[in-house]
């Protein structure tokens, strides 16, 4: 049989990842490292180990995959004899039966149901954080597949966690390599590019730091206060007092609830809730149900009050009719510039939960305007993708703040109470 030979030459940082039996890789590494290239070439080479196997590569956007990822793949694999390529679906089909397929984070539901041999997450610090736990690692369990994540620092979220995770397990392999460790970039380009970045930027692009502030993020100052202050930390729920939810509908990822309780002066947000696959209505009201809280307002956004054409019902209509017990509010329409000050001003009020709403944590320090290549400059308007709909959580809590009270709780208490004991009292009676 002839030999074939790849035309990859890993990198020296390169031959710890491909050496490792680690089931568990988190790779943070440097600008221009050759993280895509290792990554893809480690997929590749499991790929045509084991016959009839599939694997994935998941950038932030189908649309990064396709313009990065896919004419690398296509490189390292058309010196493969009888190689397949499915431009459609950005897979590779070997000769041996198995598949290797690219996949952006943005399309979730299109990584359901399929069994994994091994997956690589690039950019992971750009991508929900619940991408993995709730859909790629039951996909890999049938064949105790492995993960690798790698990427650059963009602010301390779900990738810093795993990092942190992975240095203290011993099933990972958890790396952090900055332009010194590598030897790569050369000193003259790093001086070069020192004069044109700020220096959170180079911090953060070449030495991989977690501290720097992602460019343009909307509530970067806010959120580095809320750290420094102790304000993100564990909130319990405190059981005197009532709970407000506020939502941001939607199907499945896109429908997202914050719960928040007023405490004196303080605003504090115990829990957060993010749908998956096709949630609705129904399973949220499920999950509102299912949760040991004693309610008050649940708020709506505006287009609550839109009738959809499926069930000629406004949102609003089909929530008091799944649940009439509870008391819905449509939240005013404001401009998104409007909410966005709001929700800067009632940040300095803010205590969040650090686990229940971790979620939520990474989506509002990630959330940030969008740069305009061809003008240099941001646009008007925030970046739409995962991150938008926790913050319109937030900007819509801030614009109905002064209406999350606990204003006759203790009355409504008594009154439960005395219902709850009329009722045993009947049933003891045979009334």
């Amino acid at each position: 049989m002839s030999q074939v030979v790849i035309p990859y030459k890993p990198r020296q940082w390169a031959l710890q990842l491909h050496d490792s039996i680690k089931r568990w890789i988190v790779l943070v590494i440097h600008r221009r490292g050759g993280k895509t290239t290792a990554a893809l070439n480690h997929l590749q080479r499991d790929a045509l180990k084991t016959p009839q196997s599939r694997w994935s590569y998941i950038a932030p956007t189908y649309k990064q995959a396709k313009n990065i990822a896919w004419d690398l793949l296509k490189i390292y694999s058309r010196v493969i004899p009888g190689v397949e390529y499915n431009e459609a679906e950005l897979t590779v089909k070997y000769p041996n039966g198995s598949k290797l397929t690219l996949y952006g984070a943005d399309n979730p539901d299109s990584l359901r149901g399929i069994g994994l041999w091994g997956v690589v997450f690039d950019e992971y610090s750009q991508q929900p954080s619940n991408i993995f736990t709730e859909i790629i690692r039951p996909a890999l369990a049938d064949h105790h597949g492995y993960a690798i994540w790698i990427g650059t620092p963009k602010g301390k979220n779900e990738f810093f966690r795993l990092y942190e995770q992975g240095k203290k397990e011993e099933a990972w392999l958890s790396l952090l390599l900055t332009v010194d460790d590598t030897g790569i970039i050369p000193q003259a380009e790093l001086d070069d590019a020192r004069k044109s970045m700020t220096a959170d930027e180079f911090n953060q692009e070449w030495y991989c730091s977690f501290e720097a502030a992602i460019k343009g993020a909307i509530y970067s100052q806010e959120i580095a206060l809320a750290r420094q202050q102790g304000r993100i930390k564990l909130v319990p729920y405190d059981t005197s007092l009532k709970v407000h939810t506020v939502s941001d509908l939607g199907v499945g990822p896109q429908f997202s609830i914050g719960f928040y309780q007023r405490v004196g002066s303080e605003l504090h947000m115990i829990d957060y809730w993010q749908g998956s696959n096709k949630d609705g209505i129904p399973t949220a009201g499920k999950m509102l149900r299912d949760k040991p809280y004693v309610y008050g307002k649940h708020f709506l956004p505006h287009d609550a009050e839109g009738t959809e054409q499926a069930t000629e019902k406004t949102r609003l209509k089909s929530a008091e009719e799944l649940w009439p017990q509870a008391e819905f509010v449509v939240v005013p329409k404001l401009s998104v510039d409007a909410g966005i000050h709001k929700g800067k001003l009632m940040f300095s009020r803010l205590w969040i939960d650090e686990q229940n709403c971790a979620t939520w944590v990474d989506a509002i320090s990630q959330y940030k305007q969008e740069w305009d290549d061809s003008k240099g400059m941001f646009k008007e308007k925030p970046l739409h993708d995962w991150t938008s709909h926790g913050a319109d959580v937030h900007r819509y809590a801030a614009v109905i703040e002064d209406e999350m009270t606990n204003d006759d709780y203790k009355q409504e208490q008594v009154i439960w109470e005395n219902q709850r004991d009329r009722s045993e009292t009947q049933r003891d009676y045979g009334l």
